[in-house]
């Protein structure tokens, strides 16, 4: 997974998030420091009784914390999210040593290569530089294809 650090700077380089179903995110106040939440459909379920069926639409239980402010939330793209952002300039994925991953993209005619420990991290890296190159505008989460 994508690191707190890396996510953030993207998120500050321009990267904007428009959530779909799957998504991870965590929540930017404090009290949230180490909690990871996934968008997801809700789930609906049949209840039988006496009287009838009823659809029954399952929220959160635990807490009552009913909406957040996207500019609350920090996206955390997984890797394949990160891959498609980077379109026509990722060129690979490779593994170096035990523990660090390189992801070699094709930037402005010039050929780099982004290392990291994980490897949404190169990614992240890769995206970042590409982002600084080509301005705020140009990726957005409505590019992932889904």
């Amino acid at each position: 997974m994508i690191s707190i650090d890396c996510a953030r700077a993207l998120a500050d380089a321009g990267l904007r998030w428009h959530p779909v179903s799957g998504d991870a995110f965590r929540i930017e106040r404090s009290g949230f420091e180490n909690d990871v939440f996934t968008v997801s459909d809700m789930t609906i379920e049949p209840h039988e009784f006496d009287t009838g069926t009823i659809l029954g639409f399952n929220g959160t239980t635990e807490w009552a914390l009913d909406s957040l402010a996207l500019e609350d939330a920090l996206w955390l793209p997984r890797e394949d999210q990160l891959r498609v952002l980077l379109r026509s300039s990722f060129r690979s994925l490779t593994r170096i040593g035990e523990d660090a991953y390189r992801v070699r993209v094709e930037l402005a005619g010039t050929d780099e290569s982004h290392d990291a420990a994980d490897p949404a991290d190169a990614y992240a890296l890769a995206l970042f530089r590409l982002i600084r190159l080509s301005g705020d505008d140009r990726l957005s989460g409505d590019d992932l294809v889904s």
